[in-house]
């Protein structure tokens, strides 16, 4: 496992859909289904044997010729994101506090769109596994359009958002391996109220070591 140091200033701010959502508000409704399939809630984790890796808000199950990777704020020393990388692509994977039976990924969608399309790039809807998602396309890396996979789940009171690139977002009919990968996450909430959008909290575990990003 390896974490890397971000400056405040990233990619990912150019889709950061989650600054000016409304408190949570909500605490009387009932709780949302358990995922059939994963991702799990933690607390509905089947005991499949998967000895996950506890990143406080995110559960990840190792896999083979896949390496997990942390990304740190320069600035604060917080864990921001948690990458999954393989050789044919990678997924980065945020939580993030939802309403009771919500669907926090319907209203964060079209923000997202909305703020690629200001900048230059385009937003089309694709439907997957969980429901629709985003194929982004956005700037040119290397004389070739960036090509961004976003997934959203919406678990009970939270949810799991997946940025895939490479394979799983060049071919997002054919990706089910990067899928499986998704379906073995398991987002630990917490009971406590937070406002709606927040990212909930990453921890650095101690055998993380760290390697700076280069150029």
């Amino acid at each position: 496992m390896k974490f890397r140091r971000k400056a405040q200033d990233g990619p990912d701010d150019d889709v950061e859909p989650l600054d000016d959502l409304e408190e949570l508000d909500d605490e009387q409704e009932e709780d949302a289904e358990p995922l059939a399939g994963g991702p799990f809630d933690a607390e509905d984790l089947p005991a499949d044997g998967v000895d996950r890796v506890d990143l406080g808000s995110l559960l990840i199950a190792p896999e083979p010729d896949r390496e997990l990777r942390l990304q740190v704020d320069e600035a604060s020393g917080t864990v921001q994101s948690v990458q999954i990388v393989g050789p044919d692509g990678a997924v980065e994977l945020r939580a993030f506090a939802a309403p009771r039976n919500g669907d926090l990924w319907t209203e964060v969608r079209p923000q997202i769109a909305a703020e690629v399309a200001q900048g230059g790039g385009t937003a089309t809807e694709h439907e997957g596994p969980w429901g629709p998602e985003l194929i982004l396309r956005t700037g040119q890396r290397g004389g070739q359009q960036q090509v961004v996979r976003m997934i959203g789940v919406n678990g009970p009171r939270w949810m799991l958002r997946c940025q895939l690139v490479g394979a799983g977002a060049q071919k997002p009919d054919d990706s089910a391996a990067w899928e499986e990968t998704i379906r073995k996450v398991a987002v630990h909430r917490g009971a406590h109220a937070m406002p709606v959008g927040e990212a909930l909290a990453l921890t650095m575990p101690p055998q993380a070591r760290r390697v700076d990003q280069q150029g």
